[in-house]
């Protein structure tokens, strides 16, 4: 099956690069973008040198890309709005799409609107769209051609909470998620608080009180709890390159018992390959899961304040990117859940 990565010079986007590279089914063949066109894969991405099958990246337009017969899937490692501008044109065109982008994650062109500032370019295809988060979504592409690969802080925060939400073992108010993100996290685009001598040996939050990626959180978060839930969601970034790491403050519902939670995981994600449950007083590192597709979490009970405290992480180039983007492909091809991925 041949594929291609529209945006393919970002930091997901190279992810992905070298991911497909060495999938055993999917053969990446087109690399696109403005910036990188005609030059070698080998040339920009050095560590790649030996197994870039000689790909360079190219700019084709629209139009050439729907008309390509040879191509068959597609991932967009585009920003919010310019992905859009992709995914409507090919979708039209029978193409299967798997948005890393923000634009087709949400149901409600109202949220969309409230959180990224501007009208939906093609609100029919918001409630057409497969949140693409496998541990919690069946995806197949004959309920949709249009995956919405959801955001790396979403993918922390909704793998452990969805199940224990649904189950009603944690109440829906009083929700409280502070997360840090490595810098790759905020993209190459050049940026003077990107800068080394801005961020390295600091710390600080951002985006607060309503990042862009609350508006996903809390619309998954209710679907499960089939009432509306609101959190308090507060980002960090850290001086590290890559890396999501999530502590969850959530209220039990009853006594807390941590075996409570520990047996609604297993009875969710006991077959799952890319989900690591970790013992109780275990905290999981960022650096245990930089360069795979794991998501590692644990939870502890706080009797005092009749909470639990759970903690997880990921790689928010992999996990919370281009190897969950894989993923779901892999899911929905019929091919093995963890091809192509570790």
């Amino acid at each position: 099956m041949n594929v291609c990565i529209i945006g393919a010079s970002g930091y997901s986007g190279r992810e992905l690069v070298s991911l497909l590279l060495d999938h055993p089914y999917a053969k990446l063949t087109t690399i696109t973008s403005r910036s990188l066109d005609g030059q070698k894969l080998e040339d920009c991405l050095p560590k790649l040198r030996g197994k870039d099958r000689g790909l360079r990246f190219s700019n084709p337009s629209r139009e050439q890309l729907c008309q390509d017969s040879s191509l068959e899937v597609f991932f967009l490692a585009l920003p919010h709005g310019t992905a859009a501008s992709y995914a409507i044109p090919l979708l039209e065109a029978g193409k299967k799409v798997i948005d890393l982008s923000a634009d087709f994650r949400l149901r409600s062109p109202v949220s969309y609107k409230e959180y990224y500032g501007e009208e939906h370019p093609a609100p029919s295809w918001l409630k057409q769209a497969q949140y693409g988060l496998p541990e919690l979504h069946d995806l197949s592409w004959e309920k949709s051609p249009l995956i919405a690969s959801p955001g790396c802080y979403p993918t922390s925060i909704l793998v452990p909470l969805a199940p224990l939400l649904k189950s009603k073992l944690i109440q829906k108010e009083g929700i409280v998620a502070n997360c840090i993100s490595g810098i790759s996290g905020a993209g190459r685009t050049a940026s003077e608080r990107l800068l080394f001598c801005e961020r390295n040996e600091n710390s600080s939050a951002y985006g607060l009180p309503k990042h862009r990626h609350l508006s996903e959180i809390e619309e998954q978060l209710s679907l499960f709890a089939e009432e509306n839930v609101v959190l308090s969601f507060q980002p960090h970034l850290a001086p590290m390159n890559r890396g999501i790491c999530s502590t969850l403050s959530v209220l039990s519902e009853g006594p807390v018992r941590t075996e409570k939670i520990y047996d609604c995981w297993k009875n969710a994600y006991s077959n799952r390959p890319f989900v690591q449950i970790l013992a109780s007083g275990t905290f999981p590192e960022t650096s245990a899961v930089t360069g795979t597709n794991r998501i590692d979490f644990s939870g502890l009970a706080d009797p005092r304040t009749n909470r639990y405290v759970l903690c997880s992480t990921e790689d928010n180039l992999i996990k919370g990117a281009g190897g969950q983007a894989i993923q779901a492909m892999n899911l929905c091809q019929g091919y093995p859940e963890e091809s192509g991925l570790s």
